[in-house]
């Protein structure tokens, strides 16, 4: 089934046709989420939230991308619109605690998804300081760095997700890897 025809099955809702969806982008949308998002059941909340927007928007989708890249755009918007509330949260309780209004804080380890295809360090505890490195770049930094390098998009596939050119993108890139790089080196000189 061409594309095209693929699409009007699921304007028209068909079951099959979503089912066919999910088969075929399930585990790819999965991966995207847990590149931004490195634990595993908010990965899974993420995704799910992503497939009902998809049935919820397909008929907005107009066909000036591949339908790929608009399911790749829909999850990156919604693994962003997740870091911030979580972000938000935090910041909530940490205005609590110093105003004295005491509540815990979250300390349960976020980074539990190490094992993720994209990250091939050994080392658990430079992941989590490599994914909070990441979290403080620029948002748009972090977008292009963590598809490109964490869920392994090519820059042409990122520059279609993000809606950049190719050349934005690499120049973005670039500069995510110096930022990463300072925030990591005084991260360890802090350290030792």
């Amino acid at each position: 089934m061409k594309e095209t025809e693929f699409i009007q099955e699921l304007k028209l809702k068909s079951t099959k046709a979503y089912s066919q969806l999910l088969d075929a982008y399930q585990q790819k949308v999965f991966s995207t989420c847990i590149s931004f998002v490195p634990n595993k059941e908010d990965a899974e909340d993420i995704a799910q939230d992503v497939f009902i927007e998809v049935f919820n928007s397909i008929n907005k989708f107009k066909g000036e991308s591949k339908l790929s890249t608009w399911i790749y755009r829909i999850s990156t918007n919604k693994c962003l619109e997740f870091i911030r509330k979580k972000n938000t949260k935090k910041r909530f309780a940490f205005l609590q605690s110093i105003t004295g209004n005491v509540i815990p804080m979250d300390k349960t380890n976020y980074f539990t998804e190490m094992n993720h295809p994209g990250i091939l360090l050994e080392n658990k505890e430079l992941n989590a300081t490599l994914f909070k490195a990441i979290n403080s770049l620029p948002e748009s930094q972090a977008v292009v760095f963590t598809l490109h390098k964490i869920d392994g998009k090519s820059y042409q596939e990122v520059a279609e997700i993000t809606d950049r050119s190719l050349s934005s993108v690499e120049s973005v890139m670039f500069r995510a890897k110096k930022n990463l790089k300072k925030l990591l080196e005084n991260y360890y000189k802090n350290e030792h």
